[in-house]
């Protein structure tokens, strides 16, 4: 039960918090109240929580060494040793190969989606986290690939304002992370991610106010755009833009005011996210507004 326990911890459940992205698709499509297709999309989750996990895995085989110099990582299962590599290795192989088998029952274009994010993440892992700029793009990535696969698995089209939404909000997440774990290691940045070195506080405060600017302005474009005023039937959408504005304002207060420290905000957004109650009011707030828009 012990070696479970570990072995479900080295998979980051709290990080599948992440993957509700794949619900966007099915939300802005106005199919939430199809039971086939909730059930389609509750299964495209499930295997991306599997395929998040086989990363999470393979990443912490990658960087062992490295997670063992820093002060949060250092307490990851196999950073500390409480879970051995040759089980981690097992482990990784079985998964990935449920995570592709299920994901080929939801269908190619599904399986596609799930396969190129796999391949973008290992990349990443082994190569791509070390180019500056680049590495956040990545991770951006990881979060268009969700909305994507959310769409494809029932089969409707993706808006190109959905994506650009996602992409900008993501790319937000990335910078303050980024900007966390800089100032949380200080001199020592580069030992804990090479890529740290190319980064500095200021550039990325900069890089951090423009995809500020560029999700609050594409959101708000989207629900003006009278392709979704047409698609919709209805104007009112743009009454959820005062909570993404909030979301944005409480978010960067966290990771300025409240972001020291090793368990400071920004760090993890999923983190900063349940343990905020009013960052995660509000963002039940914009859904319930949003659902109500779209369905009533």
């Amino acid at each position: 039960m012990r070696l479970l326990a570990e072995l479900l911890r080295a998979l980051r459940p709290r990080q599948w918090t992440k993957n509700f992205f794949v619900f966007a698709g099915l939300v802005f499509s106005q199919h939430l109240i199809d039971a086939v297709q909730v059930v389609q999309v509750v299964g495209a989750f499930v295997v991306f929580c599997m395929a998040s996990g086989c990363i999470y895995l393979f990443n912490d085989l990658v960087d062992l060494q490295r997670d063992r110099l820093h002060p949060l990582k250092s307490l990851r299962p196999l950073a500390s040793g409480r879970l051995a590599v040759g089980v981690a290795r097992w482990a990784l192989a079985a998964l990935l190969g449920l995570t592709v088998g299920l994901g080929f029952l939801l269908g190619l274009p599904f399986l596609t989606v799930i396969l190129v994010y796999l391949g973008v993440q290992i990349l990443y892992s082994l190569l791509l986290k070390r180019i500056v700029i680049l590495d956040v793009f990545c991770i951006a990535a990881g979060f268009v690939l969700r909305v994507l696969a959310g769409a494809v698995v029932i089969q409707v089209d993706v808006s190109r304002w959905l994506v650009v939404c996602t992409l900008m909000v993501s790319l937000f997440l990335g910078l303050a992370k980024r900007r966390h774990e800089l100032t949380l290691a200080g001199e020592d940045a580069t030992s804990h991610r090479e890529v740290l070195a190319d980064y500095s506080p200021d550039l990325l405060d900069q890089l951090i106010s423009v995809v500020t600017a560029a999700t609050v302005l594409s959101y708000t474009l989207y629900t003006v755009d009278p392709e979704t005023v047409a698609k919709f039937g209805t104007g009112n959408l743009v009454l959820t833009v005062p909570f993404v504005l909030y979301g944005v304002f409480r978010y960067l207060y966290l990771i300025h005011m409240k972001g020291g420290g090793a368990g400071g905000a920004g760090g993890s957004p999923e983190s900063t996210l349940l343990n905020d109650p009013p960052l995660l009011a509000n963002i039940g707030l914009w859904g319930l507004v949003v659902v109500l828009v779209l369905y009533s």
